[in-house]
């Protein structure tokens, strides 16, 4: 089958598949024991945090590893809300983030937060100035994603955090679909504390990271927790994080190359749907995205429809939410950037990776074009 939806996971390689089978023979231990065998294990942790520190330019006592990226969301705004309630009860976040903070800050409205949830132009980009407006004296803390999963548009996020920090505002970022596509530096963006996830750069699914401005307090979740510092309780999965930064390392240092490769296969892809005139639009900022990640709407047909008849030609897409058969969600980030319900239920998204080449392209919009076809046929 041609896999083309890497933005929902990836495959681990075999470098990190390697490195879990070796840290689990060799260093199986609980990095929290005392004797030498939960000491290694404690050592072998301290150099991917170490590493993971490094790759982000932050600082390695602010690294935090978690289950993957939505426990990773969810610790990170919550120990930084907690820690901080003192000096106010409203939060600042996007229309556009993913579900797992989305639904966070709906709860957290019902335990007494005022949010307010700042709209995006048609690209799925915020506004500086409305960011601006929204801040009050109450604002404590500010979540906005690094880059959208759906459209693959980028935020200004240095800008961002400069004006969040000129106002004294922390600021968190979703950056699980960035990192490693893109750098980061969480100095250079003023960012205080980010999420990010293995399975999304070919690392073990299961293990991710949050990364908090040692400067900064937090209060944890669990009290009495021991583990990461007392961030999070349950035995450190020691093997899975060590796959984890193997993957990251691979990754950080082939982000050009790679960058260059998906914009040879966008532009490829975008030029065969120009070329076959297919009734399909492309979503997101023109020059502000991911080149990995293509959002389009197939006008007239419902992307559930759409992604079925491509798996039909064993061609893996997605639409822009998950769902049961028959019952698509119209994608929450079409919505947001301006389109009807049912313009919004027509989204399907494209997503490359390493093994990605231009003859799976090539297949893709010869299905997108049989597809057009019988349902032009249909009417």
């Amino acid at each position: 089958m041609i896999y083309l939806d890497y933005a929902a996971t990836t495959p681990m390689s075999e470098e990190a598949l390697q490195t879990y089978v070796e840290a689990a023979s060799a260093y199986f231990g609980n990095a929290s024991s005392l004797h030498d065998i939960g000491s290694a294990a404690e050592r072998l942790l301290t150099l991917c945090r170490r590493e993971l520190s490094y790759l982000i330019n932050g600082e390695e006592r602010g690294v935090y590893f978690t289950s993957g990226g939505t426990e990773a969301n969810i610790l990170a705004v919550r120990s930084l809300v907690n820690a901080h309630r003192h000096r106010g009860n409203h939060l600042i976040t996007t229309e556009i983030e993913h579900a797992s903070l989305y639904h966070l800050f709906k709860q957290l409205e019902m335990e007494g937060f005022s949010v307010t949830y700042l709209p995006v132009d048609h690209f799925g980009q915020i506004r500086l100035h409305d960011l601006q407006r929204a801040i009050t004296p109450k604002t404590i803390l500010a979540s906005i994603q690094h880059a959208n999963s759906e459209i693959g548009t980028i935020q200004p996020i240095a800008e961002i955090g400069q004006l969040l920090r000129r106002h004294g505002v922390i600021f968190h970022s979703d950056c699980v679909q960035t990192f490693g596509k893109i750098r980061i530096d969480v100095k250079k963006m003023c960012i205080d504390s980010l999420s990010i996830s293995a399975h999304k750069i070919y690392g073990p699914k299961g293990v991710g990271a949050v990364y908090i401005d040692p400067r900064i307090n937090w209060q944890p979740c669990f009290p009495n927790a021991t583990h990461e510092y007392g961030f999070r309780p349950g035995t450190v999965n020691v093997p899975g994080i060590a796959s984890f930064i193997t993957a990251a390392q691979h990754i950080c240092e082939n982000i050009e190359a790679e960058q260059t490769r998906f914009e040879q296969l966008r532009r490829h892809f975008l030029a065969m749907i120009r070329e076959k005139q297919l009734p399909i639009t492309v979503e997101g900022h023109p020059h502000m995205r991911l080149p990995h990640i293509i959002g389009l709407s197939v006008h007239g047909i419902e992307g559930q429809y759409v992604m079925l008849e491509c798996n039909r030609d064993n061609i893996a897409i997605s639409t822009g939410s998950a769902c049961q058969i028959g019952k698509q969600a119209p994608s929450r980030t079409m919505l947001a950037a301006g389109k009807s319900a049912e313009e919004a239920k027509q989204f399907i998204r494209v997503s490359f990776g390493k093994w990605t080449t231009e003859k799976d392209i090539d297949q893709l919009v010869s299905s997108l074009e049989r597809i057009s076809q019988q349902r032009k046929e249909f009417e």
